[in-house]
């Protein structure tokens, strides 16, 4: 069927249709856009921890002094802290000092990490847990990621 001049472009009720069409496609889309947000989230914390905890032990190995990393609930930072070398000859300290200040794991505040856990590093490659265990877990929006570190600095995420 040819239109005239009068009859071209879109009814009022097509419009609306149309809109409608949107309106609920986008209705659809903004669950499964957070909940790949909150995993993207989880993922990258749970890749900042195990990367902090490789290097920390990297660290330790080849300064030659113990180093400690610590995560604190109700945080989403870490502290690190080591025996520095002091003297002549060069010696470990005997008691730890901070390097710098504290450092985000996480950018997202709603974050959490089970619990205290401090791990110590050693310059021959070993890890223990100083405080709480070796095996942490982080969870974001109800989802949780476990992270485990042998003792000898092998990192898991389950």
């Amino acid at each position: 069927m040819l239109r005239t001049s009068k009859e071209i472009g879109f009814s009022l009720v097509e419009l609306v249709v149309v809109v409608a069409i949107i309106m609920l496609i986008t209705a659809m889309a903004i669950p499964q856009a957070r909940n790949m947000m909150r995993s993207y989230r989880l993922n990258a914390a749970t890749a900042s921890i195990k990367s902090t905890v490789q290097s920390t032990r990297y660290q330790a190995i080849m300064v030659g002094c113990p180093y400690r990393v610590a995560f604190t609930t109700g945080s989403v930072n870490y502290q690190l802290s080591t025996q520095a070398i002091t003297g002549t000859p060069p010696a470990c300290s005997t008691s730890y000092s901070n390097v710098g200040g504290t450092i985000p794991w996480s950018t997202t505040p709603e974050a959490a990490i089970s619990a205290n856990t401090t791990l110590q590093f050693n310059p021959n490659g070993t890890v223990t847990a100083s405080t709480g265990n070796s095996d942490l877990s982080i969870s974001l929006a109800g989802v949780t990621r476990s992270i485990s570190v042998s003792g000898v600095g092998n990192v898991t995420i389950h």
